[in-house]
């Protein structure tokens, strides 16, 4: 198993418990405002970088 499937299953099993655990909204907000403020973290080169990386696996 690759390192990112693992990471991913690893984020679908958290989601789960989170969803489990608290309530319907808690649970959304962490799961879409971690992300959301570990971009937001991220100085302008890093998101450049971030985004070029994106695109160039996108094809584009």
């Amino acid at each position: 198993m690759s390192t990112r499937a693992k990471v991913a299953t690893g984020g679908v099993v958290a989601g789960v418990i989170l969803l489990w655990v608290l309530p319907f909204w808690a649970a959304l907000l962490v799961i879409v405002g971690v992300p959301a403020a570990a971009y937001l973290l991220l100085d302008s080169s890093q998101r450049r970088r971030l985004h070029r990386v994106s695109r160039k696996q996108l094809g584009r």
